[in-house]
Formats: C-alpha cells, sequence, structure tokens
C-alpha cells in the first residue's frame, strides 16, 4: 500500500477534455490523460484491500492494486510488466472500457473511487513513450498451425498468446484493416487506429501472419454487416491446412426496428454510418456515404454505440440530434450500498451527448414517416411498465422531424452463415455453443474448431473479448500440445 491515508487525503481526479467546439473541429481522440504526478495521486488513493474488488469486477482480473502501488511509487516499467501480464492491449481498455473495476472499488461505497482507468491509460501510453514494448518472439516454434477468424480484440489476442507459445498464427480478417469493432466501429475522437496499428506491427514481429480483406465462408444475401473482401476461403480449406482454428467475429448482426415505413432511405444501422466514417478518416473512398450535414438526426438506442452515432453526426454538421432510449431514464445517482460492487444502472452522460444532444426517455417508435420514397419524421409514443409489461401511455402520440435515422438498438448474433460454414452448432441467441470451462472450455461441437468472444458470448465489451481471447488460447494450446503454460 503506497500511502496509508492516501485515500483520505486526496481526491478522486478525472481526465480532462478539450474544448467541444475545438473537438468537433476533427476526428481527433481529445482526452487528456493524466501526468505523472496526477497518477502517482491517484495511485496514492488504493487502499490495497485484503480482498480487492476492483480486480474481480474487472473482467480481464487486472492487477490493480500492485499496479496502483507502483506508480505511486514511481515504477512504471514494472507497472506495465504488471498490467501486461493480465491484459494484452490495455491502452485499448484504458481508453473505451467503462471500467467496472472502478464500480467495484471499495471507496466507491461512500466515496469516488480510484481512478483505476485513468492510470492504466497513463501506464500504457508512458510505456509506449519509453519504448518497453516491445515484441515478445517464441524461443521455440512447436510446428503446429492455428487459424484465427475475426480480427477484432478477441482474436488479436489470442494471436499474440498462441504466437509467443510458438505456434504459426495466421488471423483472417474479411475488411482491409485488421481490429474488427475497434477500427470500423469506435470512432477515431474515442480510439486513434494508431494504437491498433503499432499492436500489429508488435505482433508481426512476434510472427503473426493477417490475412485481410479475405472473407471465410459467406455472407447472407442482403447482409448490412460492413464487409469488403476481396476473396474468400472456404471453412473446409482452413480446416484441412490448419491444427485448429478459433472463431472470434464479432456479434455483428444489428438488431432491426420493423416497423411501418423501415424501408424508407434516410434510416440506417449505426454499423453503416460508423465504418464508413472510420474508413474515409483514414482516405477510403466510399459511394453514397452516409452524411447528417445540415440534417436533423435521431438515434434511436440509448447505449454507448447510439452515443457514437452523436459523436459523429455533430461532427459532420447536424442541424440537431434527438437520442431516443426505450428504457425510463435511470436515476443519476445509484444506491451505493445497495447495488456495490457490482455494475450501477445509473444515467450515464458521455462525452458525446455533453456536444450537443436532446435525450429521450421511455419513448417507442410507432411508425417511420417520409415522402417521394425518403423518411421525413417518426411517429412517437410514451411508454410504461405496468405488471412487467411495456405499454403505450394513451394520448401522448408525437411526431419528430428526421432527415436522417440511425438505428443503434445493439446487436443480436454473428453472422449465422460463419457458424453454418464450420457446421458449428448454436445457442437459443444464435452463438456459438460452448462452455468456459477449465477443462475444454471454448471448444464447439466441431472437431478442432473453437469460439470464443462476442462470437460465443454475444454483444458484450471490448475487456471481455480480451479475456476471451485470452482463455481459447491457452484451450487451444493445450488441445494441440497436452498441456499449457499460458495463463488462464
Amino acid at each position: 500500500m503506497g500511502k496509508v491515508t492516501g485515500f483520505l487525503e486526496y481526491e478522486r481526479l478525472e481526465e480532462g477534455y478539450e474544448p467541444v467546439d475545438k473537438r468537433l473541429k476533427n476526428y481527433k481522440e481529445f482526452v487528456i490523460g493524466l501526468s505523472a504526478d496526477e497518477a502517482k495521486i491517484q495511485g496514492a488513493r488504493c487502499m490495497d484491500c485484503g480482498t480487492p474488488f476492483c480486480s474481480n469486477g474487472c473482467p480481464v482480473n487486472n492487477i490493480i492494486p500492485d499496479f496502483n502501488d507502483l506508480v505511486y511509487r514511481g515504477d512504471w516499467a514494472n507497472a506495465v510488466r504488471v498490467l501486461h501480464s493480465t491484459n494484452n492491449f490495455p491502452e485499448f481498455t484504458g481508453r473505451i472500457c467503462p471500467a467496472p473495476c472502478e464500480a467495484a472499488c471499495v471507496i466507491n461505497v461512500n466515496g469516488d473511487a480510484v481512478g483505476i482507468k485513468s492510470i492504466e491509460h497513463a501506464i500504457i501510453d508512458r510505456a509506449w513513450e519509453e519504448g518497453w514494448v516491445k515484441p515478445q518472439p517464441a524461443a521455440v516454434k512447436t510446428g503446429k498451425k492455428v487459424a484465427i477468424v475475426g480480427g477484432g480484440p478477441a482474436g488479436l489476442a489470442a494471436a499474440q498468446q498462441l504466437a509467443r507459445a510458438g505456434h504459426a498464427v495466421t488471423v483472417f480478417e474479411k475488411n482491409d484493416r485488421v481490429g474488427g469493432l475497434l477500427r470500423y466501429g469506435i470512432p477515431d475522437f474515442k480510439l486513434d487506429k494508431a494504437h491498433i496499428d503499432r499492436r500489429m506491427k508488435q505482433l508481426e514481429a512476434e510472427g503473426v501472419v493477417f490475412r485481410t480483406n479475405t472473407l471465410v465462408g459467406e455472407m447472407p444475401k442482403g447482409s448490412k454487416v460492413t464487409n469488403w473482401a476481396k476473396e474468400k476461403v472456404s471453412a473446409a480449406e482452413l480446416r484441412a491446412e490448419f491444427d485448429a482454428v478459433l472463431l472470434t467475429g464479432g456479434s455483428e448482426q444489428s438488431r432491426d426496428l420493423p416497423v411501418p415505413g423501415r424501408d424508407l432511405a434516410g434510416i440506417h444501422f449505426a454499423m453503416e454510418l460508423l465504418p464508413q466514417q472510420n474508413r474515409v478518416n483514414h482516405g477510403g473512398k466510399i459511394k453514397d456515404a452516409i452524411r447528417a450535414d445540415g440534417k436533423h438526426v435521431i438515434v434511436i438506442g440509448g447505449g454507448d454505440t447510439g452515443s457514437d452515432c452523436v459523436g459523429t453526426s455533430n461532427r459532420h454538421g447536424a442541424a440537431s440530434v434527438t437520442q431516443f432510449e426505450v428504457m425510463p431514464m435511470p436515476p443519476e445517482q445509484e444506491n451505493r450500498p445497495l447495488v456495490w460492487p457490482y455494475w450501477p444502472i445509473k444515467l450515464r452522460t458521455s462525452s458525446s451527448h455533453e456536444e450537443g444532444c436532446q435525450r429521450e426517455f421511455a419513448i417507442s417508435t410507432k411508425e417511420f414517416i417520409g415522402e417521394n420514397g425518403r423518411v421525413t419524421g417518426l411517429k412517437t409514443a410514451q411508454i410504461e411498465f405496468k405488471d412487467g409489461k411495456m405499454v403505450e401511455v394513451p394520448g401522448t402520440e408525437k411526431i419528430w422531424k428526421a432527415d436522417l435515422v440511425l438505428l443503434a438498438m445493439g446487436f443480436v448474433n454473428p453472422v449465422a452463415t460463419v457458424l453454418e460454414a464450420f457446421g458449428v452448432d448454436k445457442d437459443v441467441r444464435g452463438n456459438a455453443r460452448a462452455t468456459t470451462e477449465a477443462d475444454g472450455g471454448y471448444r464447439t461441437s466441431a472437431d478442432k474448431v473453437f469460439a470464443a468472444g462476442d462470437m460465443r458470448r454475444g454483444q458484450s465489451l471490448v475487456v471481455w473479448a480480451i479475456r476471451e481471447g485470452r482463455q481459447a488460447a491457452r484451450a487451444v494450446d493445450e488441445f494441440l500440445m497436452g498441456s499449457t503454460t499460458l495463463p488462464r
């Protein structure tokens, strides 16, 4: 424990933001991280609890009290070693993870949690600046070949672990660049893609081969899932060429809203807009790109993806942005003694909301209205819950002006044709059926085929993807070699 009375002496310090008027002019990251001295003070606030609930709250089980103490003592090199021992990509989680660790922090029971996420952010940025992040190629090669289908965080974490175990790893990605939803789902202003690129270089130096623009299997006809592949590889080819196959694609099938008028032009899934914008930011060309310039935009869905649509629309120069959420407005402050150490339901205002957005809660879209084949508005009604059911409140119908509607209501399952190509059994939600048990975990019903991340658990957080990628890598290594030394 760095400073016994630190949590009594120092207040929580939030990371800063560039002014709204400045950051809306570009797509660059705008979070101002903690200085070394500020991070040291935050590290001093950690109580080094006998039972560190923060580590349990973290899906990758980061050893949080240890790296907090190391930062307090100024031992940054060892801090990043501790951080990397459980998390392959802390520069991703330190930027876009919602930090369930902080919700579980003991100080959060009746005070302000330690700024764990900001400390993590500071550690890894310092490590890159100092040149401490280096490739770790395997000293001995096993001669085993592993194919990973999907270049998102789960696939990249698994690829790094398996390459370091000595296996020859090839990552297949259907789009033109690796990163999955990190690359083409998270806006650049939240995660600069240079962070992905330098990890790719590290993985390549460790022996990982990336085959981009390559679709494994087929895409369903009429699918709106982003797919810029220029070549195809069959499931049979992968199973014949590789000793094991790990499926780590995202849960990319967006939840639709089948109400009257859905076929009008100007209504798009969020995952049509966001990948296009990220590609354009990096020099790509998109024919008939979705734009919000001068439009009245309505985003349906109150989660992070909806928030990303808000931020992107504001950067386009939208005339107005309104976000709908079907659930009632949550309380501004949770009942901490009741919910701690679990993730609380409370009103969360993102940086994108602060840039300009009208938020509506307990609202349901009944119909899309249009003229000449294009959307011009929506008809909505307020809703309430009675006897556990969602019912319309009489007399609350309203017409909203809308030139662009973005559907951001979450994702239902991965692309089914990929799982079907490998003959993998699916669960009731359409995900690959596989357990997370230590014995036989992540193995699917298909011989030598494994699944992890969103492909197995459904829509989730980047930190869960990294956890499952690491655990699946251990399962694959044990399958190939009979035993494993990779961490679980």
